[in-house]
């Protein structure tokens, strides 16, 4: 008995159907100066720093009004009572803007959603000085109300005497600072040691600097070519000349723009937990 074994022939292979990759779209730069903007609103402690802008404008605008002489009421002087105490608060909006990523570990889901930091530190930067500028406009805005005021309580006429250049200057001063504080946030990336940073860039370092100058004669000419707060507040008070604006470049690399590269290297590269 023989058994008969059949084959039965393979169905033709057929091309497997290609299906399209997804294409997902980057999230929008402006969306995330948007986010990252809300974010300086979202906590408390966030909230009143932000209205301390405000109200360290009103403040320095009233105590213009009441405690400086009547020759003294004039735009630039409610601009210069402006520009100082919000030289203070600003760089400290600036490092927490970086800092709060670590503090209130945030990082693993902005860097998971935005997989590129580079984007998240572009948005961080142009919200950071975003929220400067417009400081300084609502300043600008607030010290008009008070040379107005203030002019009307000692019956004399308002004096306009800030220009356009000595506006700019005080705004570069304040974008200076805030630039100060975005590297120091950078730098450290945690609020405590930014903070503590800022305090030694800011007045420690000053001081130091001044008492060396007041002692030691070789170091009073050395002192604007190294001190960066020294250069820095010149845009305050001072007509820049083209040595002021050279010692102001020299101190800017030396301890704003290469730390500040350093910093968003360490960034880019650094494991977020």
């Amino acid at each position: 008995m023989t058994t008969t074994t059949q084959v039965h022939p393979e169905a033709p292979a057929t091309a497997a159907v290609a299906t399209p990759a997804r294409t997902v779209r980057p999230i929008p730069t402006t969306r995330l100066v948007g986010v990252e903007l809300r974010k300086m609103f979202d906590t408390r402690a966030g909230s009143w720093l932000m209205a301390s802008v405000g109200i360290v404008t009103v403040l320095a605008t009233a105590a213009v009004i009441l405690w400086a002489p009547d020759e003294a009421i004039t735009q630039g002087t409610f601009s210069t009572a402006i520009g100082m105490p919000l030289s203070v608060v600003l760089p400290i909006i600036a490092v927490m803007a970086v800092t709060s990523e670590y503090s209130q570990r945030t990082g693993l889901t902005t860097y998971t959603l935005v997989p590129w930091r580079g984007r998240v530190l572009n948005a961080k930067l142009v919200t950071t000085l975003l929220v400067g500028v417009v400081a300084m406009f609502v300043a600008l805005a607030v010290g008009a109300v008070g040379n107005l005021l203030g002019s009307a309580i000692t019956g004399l006429d308002a004096q306009w005497d800030i220009t356009l250049g000595q506006f700019g200057n005080i705004v570069l001063a304040n974008v200076l600072g805030m630039l100060m504080g975005f590297m120091l946030g950078v730098i450290f990336r945690s609020t405590p040691a930014g903070l503590v940073g800022y305090l030694v860039y800011s007045f420690v370092l000053p001081i130091a600097f001044g008492t060396l100058a007041a002692f030691q004669g070789w170091f009073r000419d050395l002192q604007p070519w190294v001190d960066v707060q020294f250069a820095i507040t010149r845009l305050f008070d001072s007509s820049m000349t083209a040595e002021y604006w050279q010692q102001l470049g020299v101190t800017t690399l030396v301890w704003l723009w290469i730390p500040l590269a350093l910093g968003l290297r360490a960034v880019l590269r650094a494991e977020v937990k």
